[in-house]
């Protein structure tokens, strides 16, 4: 049985169950940008047949699934390439299918370059609430490195557009740490983006995700990451600039107004249950992970032969769901609510870390009291090794 979420058989070490989120994925662009290691392809003559199969995926789950969504993210890939009709057509079908809330927000990422003011207009008649547009960056010289299809001025008109389609909440991706990059060109980006008085900011730390062109150009020496410490600056330079314009920090890559945080995102690091459709997709339903082919040929030959396109899942151990409760709470800037872990676990929470945190406290990388545990800006930083020293204190 794959990992799709189900009111009645919840792990007793879940937390407290609220309604599950949906996530479609979208595995076209019209460019593979050399960043990225999401699944995607570009021979767009494959988006019907696609579409026929995310359906059919739709029903081969549609019995199994007693759980109702109040969040739907529509993901990839570039969702943008798809027309108003068309996703209107699939979230259509999702509504036919599953139990979704008439007050879900609905999430569509769009990239500048594939949408146009009358498209827009399409997605939100097609009933999507949310729009979240990837930017990266205002600098054409940027957007060149990052391989990007659309310049600046896209971007910008892009925003005002769904700004004027009355969109609920409107956000942008950003990246910083480029090669290439100054903190006068980050601080310009961050500039630009706060005159747009939008609801919510994603700002990302480039990685060089392997396999990805980037990684392989770092490895032959083609490409050159910025020193630690400046990529370092920036993200600090985030955190204070945002904050004084009003974007507070609810998670280590993302900032909103208050009150207009990605409430599907939140379920991730919550730990709240979710059901991933399309290639690459994966799911959870708080005590098991299941992932899709990460292949459309595959994919689409599982559906057609009436089997779900399940590549593999795992049943998380009870050592797995404290290393996630960490690692996942200790992303955000509200922590890990310390007798809420204890509840879930049963055990002492400054018992079993006290050590390492004590370790680590001097530092000035926790904001700390009686009942929550948080990292500080600074902390963020650290976060892996934050993580993985806390760890260490876990047995199986």
């Amino acid at each position: 049985m794959a990992s799709y979420p189900s009111c009645s058989a919840v792990d007793p070490t879940q937390q407290v169950e609220s309604p599950a989120g949906l996530y479609l994925h979208f595995p076209f662009c019209l460019k593979k940008c050399p960043y990225c290691d999401f699944y995607s392809i570009t021979d767009l003559s494959r988006k019907d047949a696609y579409t026929h199969a995310l359906i059919g995926e739709m029903e081969l789950l549609a019995s199994r699934i007693d759980c109702p969504f109040d969040t739907v993210y529509l993901g990839g890939g570039t969702p943008s390439i798809f027309s108003g009709p068309e996703i209107e057509r699939i979230l259509a079908a999702a509504r036919s299918m599953f139990e979704i809330s008439p007050a879900a927000e609905i999430t569509l990422e769009v990239n500048p370059g594939t949408v146009t003011g009358r498209s827009l207009d399409a997605y939100r008649q097609a009933g999507v609430t949310r729009l979240n547009v990837g930017v990266q960056s205002f600098n054409d010289r940027i957007l060149k490195t990052l391989g990007r299809i659309h310049a600046a001025e896209a971007a910008a008109d892009v925003l005002q557009q769904a700004i004027r389609a009355g969109f609920d909440y409107v956000g942008l991706d950003l990246i910083y740490g480029i090669p290439g990059q100054s903190m006068a060109d980050w601080q310009a980006d961050l500039e630009r983006a706060a005159r747009f008085e939008i609801d919510h900011l994603s700002c990302y730390m480039l990685s060089f995700e392997p396999g990805t062109r980037f990684d392989l150009q770092r490895r032959a020496g083609q490409l050159h990451p910025l020193p630690d410490t400046r990529t370092a600056a920036m993200y600090k330079r985030v955190v204070s600039e945002l904050a004084r314009r009003g974007y507070p920090q609810y998670e280590i890559s993302n900032f909103s107004r208050p009150g207009r945080h990605s409430r599907h995102n939140v379920k991730y690091w919550n730990g709240v249950s979710y059901t991933g459709l399309g290639p690459g997709a994966h799911s959870f339903n708080g005590a098991t992970r299941s992932w899709n082919h990460r292949d459309l040929d595959q994919y689409i030959k599982s559906i057609s032969g009436g089997n779900l396109p399940v590549a593999g899942k795992e049943r998380l151990t009870r050592s797995q769901h404290m290393l996630e409760a960490i690692c996942l709470g200790l992303r955000t800037s509200a922590g890990i609510g310390k007798n809420d872990f204890e509840a879930r676990f049963g055990v002492d929470f400054n018992h079993l870390f006290g050590d390492a945190v004590d370790e680590l406290r001097g530092r000035g990388l926790f904001n700390e009291n009686k009942s929550r545990l948080a990292l500080s800006a600074e902390g963020m930083l650290f976060l892996d090794s934050i993580v993985s020293r806390m760890s260490d204190q876990i047995e199986d």
